[in-house]
């Protein structure tokens, strides 16, 4: 019998989290989700239950440094080995700059950067020993470049993205695949389909990024052979101007 396999996604929203746990549940991996709130994961873990796949959901602060700890070690013992972990909190928000307060700018930067740096220290621990694992945290375009009134989120995207870098450079050696894509673009979700309503129009021409093709693609990271690993890749509609 194959020796059970989990991935943990922190941030496992109503889109692209809930998209990626899925998509790997269909391939045999225990789900472990975490949002703030573990009522909000219920429906997410129904499905993938629903679907014959195994999900357990955890309400947990990414923030927190004794949750995040407590958390993976929680899976390693009850559930299953950590075989994959992927960051995907958001935190976008915008202000202009005589407008971002303090507790904005390190609220943001906590959410966005200060978790992954947890979830990353916190899963190699478990990995190392194993010489295997895929450290996945998802990038925006607020990682390449900053844009008028994101200083707090493009500051925090660009510091998870050097982050990234510097645990892919000591742990790829290692056996430990760390990757950072860049989703450059609108995403299927029903904050863009009330915000941006212009946008969510696209869709229907493939203009905006639907959830389970990003799944794919974070799939595809993970079954990538050591020959071939990529560390960070760009995602974008193909009428997304770049």
């Amino acid at each position: 019998m194959n020796e059970k396999k989990a991935i943990l996604v922190i941030g496992a929203g109503d889109a692209t989290g809930g998209a990626i746990a899925r998509r790997f549940a269909r391939e045999g991996f225990v789900a472990c989700v975490t949002r703030r709130s573990e009522e909000k994961l219920q429906p997410l873990v129904n499905e993938i239950r629903n679907s014959g796949g195994d999900a357990h959901g955890f309400g947990s602060d990414a923030r927190k440094e004794e949750e995040m700890i407590g958390l993976i070690e929680k899976i390693e013992r009850e559930i299953a080995p950590i075989e994959v972990a992927v960051f995907n909190i958001g935190a976008n928000v915008r202000f202009p700059i005589t407008e971002t307060t303090s507790r904005v700018y390190q609220k943001v930067w906590e959410m966005a950067c200060f978790g992954g740096f947890l979830m990353g220290r916190e899963a190699a621990k478990v990995m190392l020993p194993r010489g295997r694992g895929t450290i996945i945290f998802t990038g925006a375009t607020a990682s390449l470049r900053g844009r008028e009134g994101f200083a707090a989120f493009a500051g925090a995207k660009h510091a998870l993205r050097a982050l990234a870098q510097s645990m892919a450079r000591e742990l790829w050696p290692k056996g430990i695949h760390v990757a950072h894509p860049v989703i450059d673009g609108a995403i299927d979700t029903e904050f863009i389909r009330s915000t941006f309503p212009e946008r969510y129009q696209l869709k229907d021409q493939q203009g905006i990024l639907n959830p389970d093709s990003i799944a794919d693609a974070y799939w595809q990271i993970h079954m990538q052979p050591r020959d071939a690993w990529t560390h960070e890749t760009e995602l974008r509609p193909w009428m997304e101007t770049w």
